[in-house]
C-alpha cells in the first residue's frame, strides 16, 4: 500500500488534527502526551531525538521510543534533529514503526543546536536540507514532515517552504518566530509570515507561537487559514488549554501523577519540571515549598509536596481570598491553569570584562541565553549570585573558550582527550584499541596490563604447586622434582 501523502495524510491519518501538542526536550514524554489528549490535544509530537544517538544506542532507543509503545498515544510524529542525510534515515528507518510521521527539527534556535550544528543553524543550507528530506521520503514507509522557523523576509521564508515541499515534506509546521527571536529577544511570532507560507504550499500547515488560550487557536485558524495550531509553553501551562479549559492547577497534578505512575518508566526530572510549571504562579507565593520541591527524590515526595500546595490552597480558598485581587495582575487567582507571560528584562548589569551593550527594547519576555553571537551583557540572577561567591569567575562569552567538536560525531570532545573525541566515542575507540584515556577516566590498557601480570603471576606459582624439593646427589642442593614423576614410595619418604 502507497503512504498516504500532503492532504490525504492529514485527513486519514492524523485524523484532521487541529490541536497539536509540540516537540519539547524532555516534556513531551508518553505521560505529558496522554495527560494532553485527555484534554483536548488530538496530535502530539515526541521530545526531539538526536538522530546520531538514536542510531548507535540501544539504551538511548528504548528509553525515549520502544518503550513508549501506547495504543492511546497516537496518532504520534516522531521528531529528529539531524546535519546528514544518511543518519537521518537510518534513524528514520529505526523509528517508523512505532510512529505515523518522522519530524525533521529545523526550528532549535538554542546554544546546543548551534554547537551540534542542527535545528534552526540549518536553515541556509537548503541544499544540504534538500537531500535529507528527499532522501527520508523516498525510502521511509511513513510521511516526513519538517518544523521550521522563519526568515525575516517573507518571500524567503515562503521560497523556503517550496524548497522542503518539493523536496518531499508532506506537513509543515511554521513556528512564527525568526532565528534570533529567543530568550530576551523573543518578542511576538509573526502570523502573517506563517499566512504568506499556507498560501503559497499545497500541503497542510501548521502554526506555532503567540497560543495561550483556546480563543488563540480559533482566531490563529481564522487568520491564517492552517489545518492545525500547535501549543508548547500555554499547554505547559494548562495541559486542558484545547479544552478551553482553566481548571485548578491540582486537578491537572494529580491526574498527571496518576498517568506516571500507570506508564512508567519516566524520568523524575521530566515529573519535577511539570509540577514546577503547573505550580508556578504558587510557588512563587509558597516559596518553601519550593525548595522542598527541588530537593525530593523520589515520585511520593513530589506527590507529597503538590499536596501540600493544594492544601494551602483551599485554605485560602476557605478564608475567602479567591475574589480579592490577583496578585502580580493574574487574570485568574494562583491555583488556576493559566500562562505565564515573562516580564520585560531589567537593563542589563555590566560583569566587569565586557562592555555593557543596549538591549533592544522589544516585546521581549524571555530571560536571555548565552550565545556568543550577541554582545547582551546582563546576567541572570543565577548567574549574579555565582558572580556573587565567585568575583573573579568570567561570564563573557567572547572571552570564554569556544568548544571543539569531537572527530566522530560533532559534539563537544573531551579538552584533554587523547583521541580528541567526546567520551562516547573515546570509550568505543579506547575498548577497541586497548588504549588509555586519563582525561576521560577511561583505563583499557591498564587493566588489561594488571591482569596479564596477575596471570603470569599465577602461572609461575602454580609451576612450583605440588613438587617436593630433592638433594642434588652431586652438591647436594635441593631441587624440585614434580610429585608426579616420583614413585609413592619416595613420596612417602619425602
Amino acid at each position: 500500500m502507497a503512504k498516504l501523502q500532503g492532504f490525504e495524510f492529514w485527513r486519514k491519518t492524523l485524523k484532521e488534527a487541529r490541536f497539536v501538542v509540540a516537540p519539547m526536550v524532555d516534556q513531551s514524554e508518553l505521560a505529558w502526551r496522554l495527560l494532553s489528549r485527555r484534554h483536548g490535544a488530538q496530535l502530539c509530537y515526541t521530545p526531539m531525538l538526536h538522530a546520531q544517538v538514536f542510531v548507535r544506542d540501544a539504551n538511548y532507543r528504548r528509553d525515549n521510543l520502544y518503550n513508549e509503545v501506547c495504543e492511546e498515544d497516537r496518532p504520534l510524529i516522531t521528531q529528529f534533529c539531524a546535519n546528514d542525510p544518511e543518519v537521518f534515515l537510518q534513524a528514520a528507518l529505526l523509528a517508523q514503526d512505532y510512529c505515523d510521521a518522522i519530524d525533521l527539527n529545523l526550528g532549535c534556535p538554542q546554544m546546543i543546536a548551534k554547537r551540534g550544528h542542527y535545528g534552526v543553524f540549518l536553515q541556509d543550507e537548503w541544499g544540504l536540507l534538500e537531500r535529507m528530506v528527499s532522501l527520508a521520503n523516498e525510502k521511509l514507509s511513513v510521511p516526513v514532515t519538517c518544523k521550521i522557523r522563519v526568515f525575516s523576509e517573507v518571500e524567503k521564508t515562503v521560497r523556503y517552504a517550496q524548497m522542503l515541499e518539493k523536496a518531499g515534506c508532506q506537513l509543515l509546521t511554521v513556528h512564527g518566530r525568526t532565528k534570533d527571536q529567543k530568550g530576551a529577544m523573543t518578542g511576538i511570532a509573526s502570523w502573517e509570515h506563517i499566512k504568506a507560507v499556507r498560501k503559497a504550499v499545497n500541503i497542510p500547515v501548521f502554526a506555532n507561537g503567540n497560543i495561550q488560550h483556546l480563543s488563540d487557536v480559533e482566531r490563529c485558524i481564522q487568520e491564517t487559514g492552517v489545518q492545525g495550531v500547535m501549543s508548547a509553553e500555554g499547554n505547559l501551562h494548562n495541559p486542558a488549554l484545547f479544552e478551553g479549559r482553566s481548571p485548578p492547577v491540582w486537578e491537572m497534578a494529580e491526574e498527571y501523577l496518576e498517568v506516571v505512575k500507570q506508564y512508567p518508566p519516566c524520568s523524575l526530572s521530566y515529573i519535577r519540571a511539570h509540577l514546577f510549571k503547573l505550580w508556578h504562579h504558587t510557588l512563587q507565593i509558597h516559596q518553601d515549598l519550593r525548595e522542598d520541591l527541588a530537593k525530593v527524590k523520589n515520585l511520593e515526595g513530589l506527590a507529597d509536596v503538590s499536596t501540600q500546595l493544594k492544601q494551602r490552597c483551599q485554605e485560602e480558598i476557605s478564608d475567602g481570598k479567591d475574589g480579592e485581587e490577583k496578585e502580580g495582575g493574574l487574570p485568574f487567582p494562583h491555583w488556576i491553569c493559566q500562562p505565564y507571560v515573562r516580564p520585560v528584562p531589567k537593563p542589563p548589569v555590566t560583569n566587569g570584562t565586557c562592555q555593557e551593550s543596549k538591549v533592544r527594547s522589544t516585546g521581549c519576555q524571555k530571560r536571555a541565553l548565552e550565545d556568543s553571537e550577541r554582545a547582551a551583557d546582563g546576567l541572570s540572577k543565577n548567574k549574579q549570585k555565582k558572580r556573587s561567591r565567585n568575583p573573579t569567575k568570567n561570564f563573557c562569552p567572547e572571552l570564554k573558550p569556544k568548544y571543539l567538536k569531537c572527530e566522530q560525531c560533532g559534539n563537544p570532545k573531551g579538552n584533554k582527550c587523547v583521541f580528541n573525541l567526546c567520551r562516547g566515542c573515546c570509550k568505543k575507540k579506547a575498548f577497541k584499541e586497548v588504549a588509555d584515556c586519563p582525561s576521560h577516566g577511561l583505563r583499557f590498557k591498564t587493566k588489561a596490563e594488571k591482569l596479564k601480570a596477575e596471570a603470569e603471576q599465577l602461572k609461575d606459582s602454580g609451576q612450583t604447586e605440588g613438587s617436593v624439593m630433592e638433594p642434588d646427589r652431586n652438591n647436594q642442593t635441593p631441587q624440585a622434582v614434580p610429585a608426579s614423576c616420583m614413585t609413592l614410595k619416595e613420596q612417602a619418604q619425602a
